[in-house]
């Protein structure tokens, strides 16, 4: 039962504390690590314990969850002072959700594999949003034992668990994943704006794109639900769609694949950042894009209805409103 499962959770931002409280909440005892007090104290008023360090977060634990923003951020919680590895039991299972590339996950792996210490790769799909609703989909890879271990943590933070194979497949999809859904947001950005210069409208423009395989994915959530409504909150910072596709880019480096639309959107979210717009929703390359090509900053949106499409919502789970 989740009461009698023990969780260290390192790295309460964005995306980790609201998975953590969903954690608390379905009654698993959680002890969480973050090097910002603010979010330490928000797990505490969750009902969570607040670990002294990522160690004691893993002491005793039976699943020990880091969601930290970068490899070597993961590397500094495991095999640093007072680290995870320190403290983790032969029978608990570590579960990296950060999203690194598969190279470094692959490192990390071998290291505590030598140290005979048990290790999920489990990035997550989808936004805050979803973390927040417990409707995240989890690309879990390692050990199928591992994952069974893991299974009803999961099931409380995601909708869906999908397979990806040994240590290391989830990585790799998830940087595909994110690959085509950063890009994709680069080109719908350049084509809505290319539709109101061109005259047509952007209602006009969503109305021909959503019916066809090029609107099936922004054009029906991330934009009407974001940047449409004037909504800029994060939900996927422009800081981390840039740190994530220039992971794909250096993936596709590594493996001799070329790249073309990847390597130029980067060039969208640098821009973006440049602006000062790192922190907000990474659909704001959106006016960017609409300010370089010279168009007035109100964009010309009328909302067609007062909820929109939520494909990700749990059976029984109501929308977004």
């Amino acid at each position: 039962m989740a009461q009698d499962k023990r969780i260290g959770f390192v790295g309460l931002g964005t995306m980790g504390l609201p998975m953590a409280e969903n954690l608390v909440s379905a009654g698993f005892r959680v002890a969480g690590f973050d090097l910002v007090p603010k979010a330490c104290q928000a797990l505490s008023a969750a009902g969570g314990r607040v670990a002294a360090s990522a160690a004691a977060a893993a002491d005793g634990a039976d699943l020990v969850i880091a969601m930290l923003p970068n490899a070597s951020h993961v590397r500094s919680a495991l095999f640093g002072p007072l680290g995870i590895a320190d403290t983790l039991g032969e029978d608990a299972v570590f579960v990296n959700m950060s999203t690194i590339l598969p190279q470094e996950t692959d490192a990390i792996a071998a290291e505590m594999q030598a140290r005979g210490l048990r290790m999920l790769d489990a990035p997550v799909g989808r936004s805050a949003i979803e973390a927040r609703r417990g409707a995240l989909l989890i690309l879990a890879s390692g050990e199928p034992d591992n994952i069974r271990r893991a299974q009803a943590a999961f099931d409380v933070m995601g909708s869906q668990t999908v397979d990806c194979g040994a240590v290391g497949g989830g990585s790799r999809a998830k940087i595909v994943n994110n690959f085509m859904g950063i890009s994709l947001n680069a080109l719908t950005a350049e084509a809505l704006t290319l539709a109101e210069a061109a005259g047509i409208g952007v209602n006009l423009a969503l109305d021909v794109m959503r019916g066809t395989i090029a609107g099936l994915g922004h054009m029906n959530i991330t934009y009407p639900n974001k940047v449409l409504r004037g909504d800029l909150s994060a939900g996927f910072q422009v800081d981390l769609a840039h740190k994530d596709l220039g992971l794909a880019i250096e993936l596709a480096a590594r493996s001799h694949v070329p790249v073309f639309l990847g390597a130029a959107a980067l060039q969208s979210y640098s821009i973006a950042r440049s602006l000062g717009r790192g922190a907000q929703d990474y659909t704001a390359i959106y006016p960017v894009i609409r300010e370089l090509a010279g168009l007035p900053a109100e964009i010309p949106y009328t909302p067609t209805s007062q909820q929109e499409v939520d494909p990700f919502s749990k059976p029984g789970q109501a929308a977004a409103g």
